[in-house]
């Protein structure tokens, strides 16, 4: 299991970890993140979770890492500036595509990811399998929400895999 940004080191992270595991890309999992605004000075439409950024970002992605594929495709952060339905509507066709197989949300909100995958339900759009949260001893504020919200959706068993797996085929 690798998992890297698209922001991280500006893109270089996804170069290196590209070319270390292009010889090996049918033994592991490859996971990327979309939408974080990251530290270098991007333009307005290249970040975010717009449908044109995102379409944008997992070409540069799959270019960088040197693979057809992601394995689970991460949206950063929330974007307020972007309606969801836009984004999740994005997200659903680059798994039609198959340019990504599963879906997830990092540090989300419990209500946004809700309303996300009621949004995914309703359409019949991929839905998110996983979340990825910031967790430690220290920050454990998802107990209170997140992690019933998670359990709720089976977000992160082999259920939510297997659902996933269904939409797809």
């Amino acid at each position: 299991f690798f998992d890297t940004a698209d922001v991280y080191a500006d893109g270089e992270s996804e170069t290196l970890i590209g070319a270390a595991l292009k010889p090996h890309r049918d033994k592991i999992v490859l996971t990327t993140k979309v939408g974080n605004r990251g530290t270098v000075d991007r333009e307005l439409l290249h970040a975010g979770l717009s449908r044109r950024h995102i379409l944008w970002s997992v070409d540069q992605s799959l270019r960088r890492l040197q693979t057809d594929w992601i394995d689970y495709y991460v949206c950063h952060r929330e974007d307020p500036f972007t309606p969801l339905e836009e984004t999740l509507e994005a997200l659903d066709s680059l798994v039609r595509a198959g340019k990504v197989r599963y879906l997830g949300f990092s540090n989300w909100s419990a209500w946004t990811a809700s309303a996300a995958m009621e949004i995914q339900r309703a359409r019949g759009w991929a839905p998110f399998t996983h979340g990825q949260m910031y967790y430690s001893l220290l920050g454990r504020d998802i107990e209170r929400d997140v992690v019933p919200m998670m359990q709720r959706y089976g977000l992160g068993d082999r259920k939510s895999t297997r659902l996933n797996s269904s939409h797809i085929t």
